[in-house]
């Protein structure tokens, strides 16, 4: 199995149907938490070109070339993981059988991915696109996982290929009904399907008769399951990956605890969990957001009840996963909320509103729980500066680019996290806000615009984008400096109306020292017992 490096490459995706949100919406997240990870947001204008001409195939997590294909006669504008057109495609890589992976297969699955928004209208034509694609000049990467959305569908699709040199792919996509909620991280989920049904259901033709050839199945069609036979779970895939779809789930459907055995990856015939689950209410916006800064609070996988936290309870855990003392192996939790996120976003599609308006990324370019999610409007064709920066990059830090202003703050509170995070909440949550509240009024003057001029109104959109991004990196460089000066040496600087106080002759107020809190002050005694009492006189 492949799963260690689809841990390597951790990615999460929950998905909404229209039905099961407040408003009408499919929506659909994506953490990329890949270790080192440094990512631009990504821009395709939209375009003509003539016939004969070529495509380069560049694998964007390695910058590896892999050669040309033909071009399509017409692309769409793709601004990150959305397109003109509101079709959103996120992914999770899953592994599976190494066998399996063609290695001189030449589509990866960023390539696909790019592939398939800039060629499609729909959630079904970028499955059509990215398949044959696929069946044509083969796929190199591992088993994906693929959420592919538009305003009307959610779709949840697994691929993996026929090993090397075969240039053929097994696949299969499922329709998520439209009041239900889905969500997978780095473990293929699908199990059964019904081939017959047309309308909810696409597969290739080869999806069971694969298995069958290699003597890894040798049932029944109707029996088949995609998960099992090609990428089963070990305990891995069950603690480290099924628990954040579980703790998705928990957040909004009941009776979800009979499913903790299962999660917990140590009872090994335990009752998995469904595809996907009807929520008991339906979801707004910030809801999904929130799920995307979840860390397991209040659930038996919650990370504030031991010392791996640190002093300040950090809800947080070094990498990687797994580590060994004295020879045993020992695992960390992997929450849905990492510091390790290189970006995150959640896509807003909304059928009742002309594409221009209805398509929007809120993204975020670090761990969602120490970020806000600003909005990218899918008609955008510029990035904003900080999402784009000349001269950024994994190795280079600059004061101008979100991904490092973020990290910045962040791993400034990442160690005091129980001091310092409330600081950073109130301003995300004050910004984020603001976005809410502004939304409804902005895109009810773009509608008004798009009567009378439809690229007024994009532009009105994209500058609009572009500035809440850059006010954001604004907002988070005060931040910064904010954080330094109130949180300096672990003490904490006194303040009264924002504003710092200070003596009667001017200088600064008597820092506050909070010092250990009680919790771990006690685990620190029971670790040292009398080595630091003082003793009695």
């Amino acid at each position: 199995m492949l799963l260690l490096s689809a841990y390597a490459s951790a990615c999460t995706n929950f998905i909404v149907g229209k039905k099961a949100s407040i408003d009408g919406s499919v929506m659909c997240t994506y953490s990329a938490d890949s270790y080192g990870m440094f990512l631009n947001l990504t821009h395709f204008p939209a375009a003509k070109h003539p016939k004969g001409t070529m495509r380069k195939i560049v694998d964007r997590d390695t910058n590896k070339y892999w050669g040309d294909i033909p071009e399509a006669e017409e692309t769409y504008n793709v601004i990150g993981n959305i397109n003109e057109y509101q079709v959103t495609i996120g992914e999770t890589t899953f592994g599976g059988r190494h066998e399996m992976v063609d290695t001189t297969g030449m589509l990866d699955y960023t390539s696909l991915m790019d592939l398939g928004l800039q060629r499609a209208k729909t959630a079904r034509e970028a499955i059509r696109v990215m398949t044959t694609l696929a069946e044509t000049y083969g796929y190199n990467s591992e088993g994906e996982t693929f959420s592919i959305c538009d305003p009307n569908e959610a779709w949840i699709m697994e691929m993996m290929g026929c090993g090397a040199g075969s240039k053929q792919v097994v696949w299969v996509a499922l329709r998520i009904p439209d009041d239900a909620i889905c969500a997978h991280a780095n473990q293929s989920r699908i199990t059964t399907f019904n081939q017959k049904d047309k309308n909810n259901v696409m597969c290739s033709k080869n999806v069971v008769k694969y298995a069958k050839k290699m003597g890894w199945y040798d049932g029944k069609d109707a029996d088949f399951s995609f998960r099992d036979t090609y990428a089963a779970p070990d305990f891995g895939g069950r603690r480290y990956c099924e628990a954040r779809v579980w703790t998705f789930f928990n957040r909004f459907c009941d009776g979800m605890d009979k499913y903790i055995p299962f999660v917990e990856g140590k009872v090994k015939d335990a009752e998995s969990m469904p595809l996907w689950v009807v929520p008991n209410r339906q979801l707004s916006l910030r809801d999904v957001k929130m799920a995307m800064r979840d860390h397991y609070e209040g659930t038996p996988f919650a990370l504030d009840n031991d010392m791996g936290g640190g002093i300040w309870d950090m809800p947080y855990r070094p990498t990687p996963l797994s580590y060994k003392v004295d020879g045993k192996n020992y695992f960390n939790e992997r929450p849905v909320s990492t510091q390790q996120s290189a970006f995150v976003w959640v896509s807003q599609m909304r059928a009742w509103l002309p594409r221009q308006v209805g398509g929007v990324l809120w993204f975020a370019n670090d761990d969602a729980n120490m970020v806000p999610f600003t909005p990218i409007y899918c008609c955008n064709t510029t990035q904003p500066l900080c999402y784009n920066t000349p001269g950024a990059d994994d190795l280079n830090f600059s004061m101008d680019n979100a991904f490092w202003v973020c990290n910045w703050v962040s791993n400034m509170v990442y160690p005091r996290y129980n001091v310092m995070f409330p600081s950073l909440e109130s301003v995300r949550d004050s910004l984020e806000l603001s976005y809410h509240a502004a939304q409804q009024p902005l895109e009810q003057q773009a509608l008004m615009l798009c009567k009378r001029d439809t690229a007024m109104a994009q532009k009105m959109l994209n500058d609009y984008s572009n500035a809440k991004a850059q006010q954001m990196i604004d907002r988070w460089r005060k931040l910064a400096y904010y954080l330094i000066v109130k949180y300096n040496d672990m003490a904490v600087k006194p303040e009264k109306d924002g504003k710092f106080l200070k003596t009667e002759y001017g200088y600064g107020a008597n820092v506050e020292r909070p010092g250990f809190p009680e919790k771990y002050a006690r685990k620190l005694i029971k670790e040292t017992g009398d080595k630091f009492a003082v003793p009695e006189e």
